[in-house]
């Protein structure tokens, strides 16, 4: 089925919030419109002030609505991999159906039962990607739905994230009068649209250096291996060059984008410019070798941190090598270093697409692909974690259905049937009368009894 409709994306960054509206028509993704605003109320990626946050979100939404001609109400955001946790998680579920044909009811069931799991309260779960469903037997298979079978099952992976950050995310776009369509994990979502299949399968490691802070992230088998964020990103260049040189913030950006070189190995000793120091009247010159000292230092503790997090989790050997991401990663240079101090061939991501040819806009573009790009039976997935309460089928229907299975099994391997895949009801159920459980399961022994006798 073509991909078809408006989807809006969002980038809540340290320095920046991106907006960008795209069209799918017969598959293809075009951009139809683009806002950005200077944030407030952020610290090394993390929202610290819900009201300026909201302001400048509502900022960037106007200007992309102007520029698409459209008017915004939901948007996709993108949510960091701050304290991002993944466990895998599997569920099955019998088919009481008495066509036993997979159903949507069925796939969500599924799901749920997966999810029947302990959440600290502190956390939430964000996001759940299935690896496979198997239909009695068979694995591997991507969507169920409308199969034959009398028992259904999920592999997946469960992604989880501090409460407290979710619920900032939510607050910002709800102040801002907006809705959230879905919430897209930042690293899970540029794996799908910065990474090739190929590396995706075989291993690559993206870095994405950003204002505020710096997610290092492996993928390999088509999965998200682990996401780490430490708080040094583009901002700590600035303050070390402000620092430095004596000079104001901004000034020490501006010297950072217009004269920044990464690796001294690429610098000039000659080339002069000038630097407005605070307390003195006329600049001062320095050279761009001394100015990428500086630079350089940061950049290098920024990746020797990364190396060190893939030593931890044995990803140094990723056959795809680093992929750079983020406003930082375009400062000349950069590329060179990384590959020098992390030991690993590294290239930068440039987007494709018109207008947006920069690292930065990375991440904005990969949620609106990402969603996208899903299918109906990823939506389903997602519909099953958002719905209300853990889908149980009515007690009289267990009763009825869960003999079905006894026409073609022998005693042993419907008792186990009956015992096994009849799915439990949440602990969030009230409890039933302890003589009264004894007694349905009295009975339900009896009726497989007398059936075999």
């Amino acid at each position: 089925m073509l991909k078809s409709g408006l989807y809006t994306g969002v980038d809540i960054g340290t320095n920046t919030i991106k907006v960008l509206v795209a069209e799918y028509v017969s598959d293809e993704m075009n951009i139809i419109g683009v806002g950005n605003a200077k944030s407030d109320g952020l610290k090394n990626g993390i929202i610290v002030d819900i009201e300026k946050v909201a302001t400048a979100l509502r900022k960037a939404v106007n200007a992309a609505e102007e520029r698409a001609g459209i008017t915004i109400d939901r948007i996709n955001v993108s949510i960091p991999a701050n304290q991002l946790e993944m466990e895998n998680c599997q569920g099955m579920v019998p088919i009481i159906g008495n066509s036993k044909e997979i159903t949507e009811d069925d796939v969500m069931q599924t799901v749920q039962n997966a999810l029947m799991r302990g959440v600290v309260p502190e956390r939430e779960i964000i996001s759940v990607e299935t690896t496979e469903f198997t239909v009695d037997d068979f694995t591997g298979i991507s969507d169920p739905r409308g199969m034959f079978g009398v028992r259904l099952g999920m592999r997946g992976i469960i992604y989880t994230g501090p409460k407290t950050l979710v619920h900032n995310i939510r607050k910002v776009v709800e102040r801002a009068g907006l809705i959230v369509d879905n919430l897209v994990i930042a690293p899970l979502a540029m794996a799908h649209y910065v990474l090739s299949e190929g590396e995706r399968e075989f291993g690559t490691v993206m870095i994405d250096l950003g204002a505020g802070q710096t997610t290092v992230s492996a993928v390999r088998d088509q999965q998200l291996k682990f996401a780490h964020t430490s708080p040094e990103g583009g901002d700590y260049v600035t303050r070390d060059i402000s620092t430095v040189l004596n000079t104001s913030l901004s000034e020490a950006e501006d010297l950072k984008l217009n004269y920044g070189e990464a690796s001294t190995e690429r610098a000039s000793q000659e080339e002069y410019f000038p630097v407005d120091v605070v307390g003195q009247t006329d600049p001062e010159e320095i050279t761009e070798y001394y100015l990428s000292q500086i630079i350089e230092a940061r950049l290098t503790q920024i990746f020797s941190r990364v190396k060190s997090d893939l030593e931890n989790t044995r990803s140094l050997d990723y056959p795809g090598g680093v992929v750079l991401l983020g406003g930082a990663a375009a400062m000349p240079g950069t590329v060179n270093l990384a590959t020098k101090v992390i030991g690993m061939n590294a290239r930068l991501f440039v987007p494709s697409e018109m207008g947006l040819r920069n690292p930065a806009f990375a991440q904005v573009i990969s949620v609106v692909n990402y969603v996208g790009e899903r299918t109906d039976i990823d939506r389903l997935v997602l519909q099953a974690i958002t719905s209300d309460g853990t889908y149980v089928a009515p007690a009289a229907q267990y009763e009825e259905n869960v003999l079905q299975p006894a026409d073609s099994m022998n005693y042993e391997e419907a008792n186990n049937f009956y015992q096994t895949e009849v799915p439990t009801r949440p602990a969030t159920q009230a409890a039933e009368p302890e003589e009264e459980k004894e007694g349905v399961v009295d009975r339900m022994r009896n009726m497989f009894s007398n059936l075999f006798d």
